[in-house]
């Protein structure tokens, strides 16, 4: 078992933390890394493009997915100090998605619900969900490059911050 530290602040509290890595945490860590990496949970939906309720579902599936990865895996044992990829994963839940979907799925559905056929661009809380979905990506995108050092991936702000259809060269390929 080995510990990683992470001194980029996230959440409201904490500021420096020490991880505890072990090979079953690191397969956790690299699932939940490319669950929440490949979803709106870090990658920008522009205003003027995609739908909030394909985001607000991602989301949610990310909560799901995240919870069962969970569920599945086996916890870590024996650590008196350090935060396991398990505490990061479930603060990540419980401390931005859980908030989030729970505040704007509702708000959404009512409209859907109170004017089907209308799309969403005259939703008149459109534009407040689309500001706290960019404060969640900034917030998720802590947890993410957290799951990545766990993970032992390399260039994870590369990955995240690519542009579409682009990925950091890691490795020359032969000709």
């Amino acid at each position: 078992m080995a510990s990683v530290r992470w001194g980029r602040a996230y959440g409201p509290q904490l500021s420096e933390l020490t991880f505890v890595v072990n090979n079953d945490s690191r397969q956790v860590a690299w699932q939940l890394f490319v669950e929440s990496v490949t979803r709106v949970s870090v990658q920008r939906l522009d205003d003027e493009d995609g739908l909030l309720r394909e985001a607000l579902t991602s989301l949610y599936g990310l909560f799901a997915t995240t919870r069962e990865t969970l569920k599945v895996s086996r916890p870590s044992t024996h650590v008196s100090v350090g935060m396991t990829v398990e505490c990061l994963a479930v603060n990540f839940l419980n401390l931005e998605l859980r908030p989030f979907l729970s505040r704007w799925h509702p708000r959404l559905r009512a409209f859907e619900e109170a004017s089907p056929g209308r799309p969403e661009t005259e939703w008149p809380l459109a534009a407040d969900c689309r500001a706290e979905l960019r404060l969640l990506q900034d917030n998720a995108r802590h947890y993410l490059l957290a799951f990545a050092r766990l993970a032992g991936v390399r260039d994870a702000e590369a990955m995240i911050d690519a542009p579409l259809g682009h990925c950091p060269r890691t490795v020359a390929l032969p000709r």
